[in-house]
């Protein structure tokens, strides 16, 4: 995925190509790796609210270079985002 900023949204570019808008909640270290919090800009209805939590993988060639990988471990997700709700519990209503 390519992503490219703008305050605090940011698009990326998917594996077909397309691109989606996101914006940029919080960067999570856990277990000795970084994770970003996104919300989607441009969400259905019917999934308001919901955060996409992706892993931030260095490219080896280039250091200036990150790719962003699904979190396939149920646990890891519901630690980084249990994480995320505990920072953030001033700024946003958490719904379980």
């Amino acid at each position: 995925m390519r992503i490219t900023s703008m305050d605090n949204m940011v698009t990326m570019t998917d594996e077909y190509g397309r691109e989606v808008r996101f914006e940029f909640l919080d960067l999570i270290p856990y277990a000795g790796h970084e994770y970003v919090v996104l919300l989607p800009a441009d969400d259905p209805e019917d999934s308001i609210g919901e955060v996409v939590i992706l892993e931030i993988e260095n490219c080896h060639s280039d250091s200036n270079v990150e790719s962003y990988v699904s979190v396939e471990s149920e646990d890891t997700l519901n630690a980084v985002f249990h994480i995320f709700k505990n920072k953030h519990s001033d700024s946003f209503e958490f719904v379980d």
